[in-house]
């Protein structure tokens, strides 16, 4: 074994540009005078510590996503190389502030450009074709926050500034369907189809139909968004993003109260649950950002997808986890395949 030691694993297994990523090893000598560190498909990472046993290290911002693999160099010598999946980049220029959305007619993800507060944008919602075409809707929607499809394929948005949830039908016409819900970010339907809306000032609403509002629960406030999801047994999960480094994320009971599920996580946001029951959140866990996986039971947490500014994620049909950066959107391969109810 040379200087460049051997390479022992890749913490987290999956990450997008920018990332930062944790490879263990064995044996690696720090050589200042010489080309020295972590590589990523040949492009040297900025080194942030370094050991005999650890390195930590940013992959570049402008690495293309897919496969990649990671050497350690000192000098001339080169470890061998192992593998971590970089997210690709699908659309850029966005404002997300929740999950994205797959429509389940046509596989195609709904997008948000939302604003600050009270910021009337030309353009709010975007459909990304499954061939990758980006394609505007004609009515822009306020501040639009969380987006999800109902039981029967219909798209609604909910509209923060104004407190309303929107209807959009296939030809991108909008409706109001429910006002009155308070900063209304959150949004997620149960199995029977009723809708359940969060008002970030502590309120989760449920929508029977259209404009029939009732109070549900009542839980803390949040400083940015209530997030909500429903897992495959059909129980809703709440997160209220703080300014704690230990948020909880909530299980609500079906006679509306609130119990805590999991507590240890750096400002919770969106959620996606797979077809197992396991939860996925963006999340900061034990000083990583990124996606954060969390067993169906709430037992044990892992940090699975490295990455700043992830605000929401989704599945695709195809095993993609879906992933919202902010202002840009990347689609991880991951092999995850998304409950329908966590959509």
């Amino acid at each position: 074994m040379g200087k460049a030691g051997t390479i022992l694993s890749i913490k987290p297994p999956f990450a997008i540009p920018g990332a930062e990523i944790i490879v263990e090893c064995e044996g690696f000598e720090l050589d200042l005078a010489a080309d020295c560190g972590v590589f990523a498909n040949n492009a040297q990472c900025r080194t942030v510590a370094a050991s005999h046993e650890r390195v930590i290290a940013r992959l570049p911002e402008e690495i293309e996503g897919g496969t990649v693999q990671v050497t350690l160099r000192s000098g001339p010598e080169i470890s061998v190389p192992k593998p971590i999946v970089v997210g690709k980049m699908l659309a850029d220029d966005m404002h997300m502030v929740a999950n994205p959305a797959v429509d389940p007619a046509d596989d195609s993800i709904i997008l948000t450009r939302s604003g600050s507060r009270g910021q009337q944008l030309p353009v709010t919602l975007y459909r990304l074709e499954a061939d990758g075409y980006l394609d505007e809707f004609p009515e822009p929607i306020l501040n639009p926050t969380s987006v999800a499809f109902g039981r029967d394929g219909e798209l609604f948005v909910t509209n923060r500034a104004q407190g309303e949830v929107y209807s959009v039908d296939r030809s991108g016409s909008t409706s109001i369907f429910a006002s009155g819900l308070g900063i209304a970010s959150g949004l997620a339907f149960d199995k029977t189809g009723v809708m359940f809306v969060g008002d970030r000032t502590g309120t989760i609403f449920r929508v029977h139909d259209f404009a029939d509002v009732e109070t549900f629960a009542v839980v803390e406030p949040s400083v940015a968004a209530h997030h909500l999801a429903f897992s495959p047994s059909g129980d809703l999960y709440l997160t209220a993003p703080g300014f704690a480094s230990k948020d909880g994320i909530y299980l609500i009971t079906p006679d509306g109260g609130v119990t805590t599920f999991h507590r240890g996580l750096g400002r919770p946001q969106g959620m996606a649950f797979d077809i197992s029951g396991d939860m996925y959140v963006a999340a900061c866990h034990s000083g990583r950002h990124g996606v954060v996986k969390i067993k169906a039971d709430g037992s044990s947490a892992e940090h699975l997808v490295s990455g700043d500014n992830i605000v929401g994620l989704c599945f695709t049909r195809k095993g993609e986890m879906i992933v919202a950066a902010s202002d840009i959107i990347y689609s991880i391969p991951c092999g995850i395949y998304g409950s329908i109810l966590s959509h």
